[in-house]
């Protein structure tokens, strides 16, 4: 299973440790959701998410602020005997003297952030999912086209880096070459990113490694980009039939997500890097609402109307 570890987010998300008598190096968080206890805090405890990172906004606060002496000894025992990998205050909110006391004696990290409550929700719930989400690894190349993450995938030696790097030196953005990490971070959308030991470096048979962030700059380099489409290079076979109209569609699927696919025929002479271009740039004009291949197949159907209207 996945996991950030506790000293990661307090640096990610610029987290004060409130205390730092708690030793938080082996601290992991496996779940991308977050808790706020106000339920537990009223004495709840059904269902309680305890291995959440726990959130404690103005409400709970409040609230917390509210109870006598003896109520809160009975809720922070009962709430900090969880093993909570640990509890954000919001606001710039400190806990009161007791509370710090009983989590320093279970164990339990207290941190705080100057964020509002919504907005660090929304902004750990985000990273975290990237973070957690399921990954595979995958060869190819992933290089980021008009704003279209292009997949590049082939048989070892076909060309796949080559025509990242043409496409390098068109003015596009290398995300990773050699090999791709895919992460789930919705039902809809796939990130590609670069093993942090090959990232910005691309193997060229008979030359070697190049870098390609030193080489071309910062602009041509990317570290994460969405995947929009794969394009699949095989060796040309005069005796197969290939799409030359485009009509349907064709997926491979990665994670459970389906993503777009184009089998791409290589020979000599073909330039990969326009054809790369121009499947992302028909891609792109496919997900505003322009199809070129059905007003082609209208104009043919329009154009055998009239023929037949004529002969009328």
């Amino acid at each position: 299973m996945a996991s950030v570890s506790l000293l990661r987010v307090i640096e990610k998300m610029q987290l004060e440790n409130l205390t730092p008598e708690i030793d938080i190096k082996t601290i992991k968080i496996n779940q991308p959701d977050i808790n706020r206890p106000a339920l537990q805090l009223a004495g709840y405890f059904e269902h309680y998410e305890a291995s959440r990172l726990q959130i404690i906004g103005f409400v709970e606060y409040t609230y917390m602020e509210g109870l006598s002496p003896k109520r809160k000894e009975e809720i922070y025992e009962k709430l900090l005997s969880y093993p909570i990998p640990g509890i954000v205050f919001c606001r710039e909110l400190h806990p009161d003297k007791y509370f710090l006391k009983k989590a320093i004696e279970k164990g339990v990290p207290l941190l705080m952030t100057k964020k509002a409550t919504s907005a660090f929700t929304a902004e750990i719930i985000r990273w975290l999912n990237v973070k957690l989400a399921p990954c595979i690894s995958v060869h190819g190349v992933l290089v980021d086209v008009y704003g279209e993450g292009v997949l590049i995938t082939g048989e070892s030696g076909i060309g796949k880096s080559e025509a990242a790097l043409e496409l390098v030196k068109r003015g596009h953005r290398l995300v990773t070459d050699d090999v791709v990490e895919i992460r789930k971070v919705s039902d809809d959308t796939l990130i590609g990113s670069a093993p942090d030991i090959t990232k910005h470096f691309i193997e060229l048979r008979g030359i070697g490694i190049i870098d390609v962030k030193t080489l071309y700059g910062v602009s041509s380099v990317k570290d994460t980009q969405s995947i929009d489409l794969v394009i699949r290079l095989e060796d040309w076979d005069k005796d197969k039939e290939y799409d030359r109209l485009g009509l349907e569609e064709e997926y491979t699927e990665y994670l459970g997500n389906k993503v777009v696919c184009h089998n791409i025929p290589i020979r000599p002479g073909r330039n990969l890097a326009i054809i790369c271009e121009s499947a992302a740039v028909n891609h792109r004009q496919k997900k505003m609402g322009y199809n070129a291949a059905q007003a082609l197949y209208q104009r043919v159907q329009a154009s055998l109307s009239k023929k037949r209207d004529d002969e009328e």
